[in-house]
């Protein structure tokens, strides 16, 4: 792991507007800048409302977002950008309206496909559109970060494009619009953004300096997160997670996430299960097998969520199910759908994704991976 003494490079959005109520700032910061054309990437539910972001002049909107979106979805998104001409594109949703926002900010009118660019450093710059985050899960982080996910259905794989023309101009984070979200799926993205911050702070490459975000993204899921699954309208829960989840962004630029993450990818490539849900029922086995190699790290995590444990690797992995059970997550991969005989497919693919598994604590070999499958099935 990093000393203080490393090399690191810290990316934020140039502006960030934080708290309820601060969804209009959007519109009023795009009519300074004197944006006339502006098209948001969203869902089909939020929108349904994207008056509260108080754009002016010509809006356009794409309204197909995919939960997992796939390169067909992708270029459903860079046909409508081409279309649009617009000056401003904005994501408007969870991780995925981001993250096709992102790609469509760099992509739309170049002459660079997705499949040039993937990987990091690869987007021929300057950006030509500004670009705003504006996320209503608490989650992926993506409003925070350089980094875009698609599926290859071809190959069932993520492909990942990272590159500071992706970094957003702006990201307004209103607790607000994360009061509609289900129990179910507050839980299980708060899980995400929480996995984001311990699979940072666990991580080969983990940093003092990210180290702070890290540990208070996980207190902050401790603290409010149940409390969110409780009451959704709980202002104070939502807010608390919508900033543990910025953290998470943060955390995934100069650190990344690790092997969590690798084992939960093809949960959603495969099977389609949500990004959130893969994570966290994924989280406990992970720690604990990382637990030998990261120890007081993996105190202060569970320390940090609320629960006592003696340190061993049952205690973590016994605290940490429970963290997550007791919130409604699914925690089983035969309750989600994934046939036992496509495990060994799964193995493969998690354990080629090496851009991950490289970061993580411990090494995973395939038949660890393998093992973990066995043991969540």
């Amino acid at each position: 792991m990093a000393s203080l003494d490393s090399p690191i490079t810290i990316v934020r959005p140039h502006l960030i507007e934080f708290g309820v109520g601060t969804a209009g700032k959007l519109g009023r910061w795009a009519a300074e800048k004197g944006y006339r054309r502006a098209l948001v990437i969203s869902d089909a539910f939020n929108a349904s409302r994207i008056d509260v972001l108080e754009l002016m002049g010509e809006v356009t909107v794409f309204s197909d977002v995919m939960p997992e979106p796939d390169t067909a979805n992708l270029e459903k998104v860079l046909a409508a950008a081409n279309r649009a001409d617009a000056e401003l594109i904005v994501g408007f949703g969870g991780g995925s309206a981001m993250d096709l926002a992102k790609l469509a900010a760099v992509l739309a009118g170049s002459a660079q496909t997705l499949h040039e660019v993937v990987g990091p450093n690869k987007v021929h710059g300057p950006r030509k559109v500004a670009l705003a985050q504006v996320p209503t899960t608490s989650g992926t982080g993506s409003e925070a970060g350089i980094r875009a996910l698609v599926t290859d259905p071809a190959t069932m794989a993520k492909l990942a494009v990272e590159s500071l023309h992706m970094l957003a101009d702006i990201a307004v984070i209103d607790p607000a619009l994360t009061f509609s979200v289900p129990a179910r799926t507050t839980a299980a993205t708060g899980v995400d953004a929480m996995a984001h911050c311990v699979e940072a702070f666990t991580n080969r490459k983990a940093h003092p300096m990210v180290d702070i975000y890290a540990i208070e993204g996980t207190r902050l899921v401790g603290k409010y997160l149940a409390r969110a699954v409780k009451n959704g309208n709980d202002a104070e829960a939502r807010a608390g997670l919508s900033l543990a989840s910025l953290y998470g962004g943060f955390c995934l630029g100069p650190v990344n996430t690790a092997g969590g993450h690798a084992l939960a990818y093809p949960l959603g490539t495969r099977w389609h299960v949500a990004h959130g849900a893969a994570n966290a029922l994924i989280f406990p086995h992970v720690l604990a097998f990382n637990t030998p190699s990261a120890p007081e790290k993996t105190k202060a995590v569970m320390e940090a969520l609320g629960r006592e444990t003696s340190g061993n690797v049952t205690s973590v992995f016994d605290a940490a199910y429970a963290f997550c059970a007791e919130l409604g997550i699914e925690m089983k991969l035969s309750s989600l759908g994934v046939p036992e005989s496509d495990l060994d497919a799964m193995a493969d693919d998690a354990f080629a994704i090496r851009r991950l598994l490289d970061n993580n604590p411990r090494d995973l070999s395939r038949a660890d991976i393998r093992a973990i499958y066995a043991a969540a099935f």
